[in-house]
């Protein structure tokens, strides 16, 4: 059990140096900039996983760096392994023989999501299951109706279903 709670520390330690990190710190920019209320030599332990930090000191910390706890939280329990679900993509060359009555919103839509990622293969979209909700509300339908419609034009897959199960549920 030790062992998975070293395992747990240098995880926890890796996240800690993540952050510290992408802000552009040292560990004795870290002491500095906290006018030496976290030093460096016990930062560098926490990031090591060479000493326990609490829960109060964790929570400290996370304010110093101005970002949630949960963000220097290690990804832990059976979720972090879970299959990640399937990918919403939209077949935009299918898009083109779908009525403009029925598909005029649509493509609208994924144009303006080509046009901010500077994306104009034509063939395929990738889209988040947010996009789907949003496209839900503009066709005024469940996203889950409207994936089925989008699913019977071609536009997108059958693994699409999973994908909108997966994000209505409010436990996953």
């Amino acid at each position: 059990m030790a062992e998975e709670g070293s395992g747990y520390a240098k995880a926890l330690g890796s996240r800690l140096r993540a952050i510290r990190t992408q802000q552009g710190l040292s560990l004795q920019g870290v002491e500095q900039r906290s006018g030496g209320q976290w030093k460096a030599v016990v930062v560098g332990s926490y990031e090591r996983g060479d000493r326990a930090v609490t829960v109060q000191r964790l929570a400290e910390l996370a304010d110093f760096y101005g970002v949630p706890v949960s963000a220097l939280l290690p990804d832990a329990g059976p979720a972090a392994h879970a299959e990640p679900p399937p990918k919403l993509v939209l077949d935009l060359e299918q898009l083109q023989s779908v009525p403009s009555e029925k598909a005029g919103p649509l493509a609208r839509y994924a144009a303006t999501i080509q046009s901010q990622r500077g994306d104009y293969n034509g063939k395929v979209l990738s889209i988040r299951a947010d996009d789907l909700r949003a496209l839900a509300v503009i066709y005024d339908l469940p996203p889950s109706d409207l994936a089925e419609e989008l699913i019977g034009w071609g536009v997108l897959g059958t693994d699409a279903r999973r994908a909108v199960r997966l994000s209505s549920d409010p436990t996953s």
